[in-house]
């Protein structure tokens, strides 16, 4: 039997389980099972490392940065992005080895949502999820400013100076956890006034299906794409690794 599972905070509204659950049930997948492990801090890694069958782990918020020094080797896209959301544990020698497979999630996403006319995007967010964000933004070459609590010269505006690109900008990534969970009566504080139907609103959230984020960039006529699938994609493609791992290991 094959342990896999999701490490984070705040897991009672993941949808990760459930996906992974039917995924297993529809290939017949029966020497596989995915567990959802809530954290309080990553000094708790350890006891589940303790259970020698996993050999999987997604990560999401709070720990997709700070969990790169815990691990032994990270591929190229999470050394560009500093951020890992996916982990195959090997089985013979323990050693940890990171992936990022948000990158192929959001791109992939994107491709089906945006026209392919020139456009400006605005990240919503300076946590570690965005940085994937930021590095699909580039490949594409799309122009874009970040919009953060924390504002720096360098990288970031804060949202009050954040109205006059809601002009030029017309892809606007929600990157922040406002809107999810507990925080589902929240949405980050943008003019939504502003929006019109040239925007395409793409928010990382995909429980609910439609945030408040979402719903007032509706009424004003944008286009709007939860994140469902760009989690399938990219849950996909970590079953994919830990599949590939594992047969490189001569373990399946």
């Amino acid at each position: 039997m094959f342990n896999l599972g999701l490490i984070g905070k705040n897991l009672k509204y993941s949808f990760s389980k459930k996906y992974f659950k039917l995924k297993f049930k529809k290939e017949n997948l029966n020497n596989f099972i995915y567990e959802l492990y809530e954290l309080e801090s990553l000094n708790d890694l350890s006891s589940i490392l303790k259970n020698k069958k996993i050999i999987g782990l997604n990560v999401t918020s709070p720990f997709k940065e700070s969990i790169i020094r815990y691990l032994d080797q990270i591929d190229d896209i999470s050394k560009h992005t500093k951020s890992v959301n996916t982990i195959f544990i090997n089985k013979k020698n323990r050693k940890l080895f990171g992936f990022n497979t948000d990158v192929h999630g959001f791109e992939k996403s994107l491709d089906l949502f945006i026209p392919r006319s020139k456009i400006k995007g605005m990240i919503l967010g300076n946590g570690g999820v965005s940085k994937s964000i930021k590095y699909v933004l580039k490949k594409k070459n799309i122009e874009f400013i970040t919009v953060s609590r924390n504002a720096n010269e360098n990288d970031t505006i804060s949202y009050n100076n954040c109205e006059k690109y809601l002009q030029t900008h017309k892809l606007i990534i929600n990157t922040t956890i406002l809107g999810a969970g507990k925080l589902s009566d929240k949405a980050p504080k943008i003019n939504y006034k502003l929006l019109n139907k040239e925007n395409y609103m793409f928010d990382l959230t995909y429980n609910p299906r439609e945030t408040l984020f979402l719903k007032k960039s509706k009424k004003m006529g944008a286009k709007t794409i939860n994140g469902e699938l760009m989690l399938k994609l990219q849950a996909e493609l970590s079953f994919n690794i830990w599949l590939k791992e594992l047969k490189k290991n001569n373990e399946v």
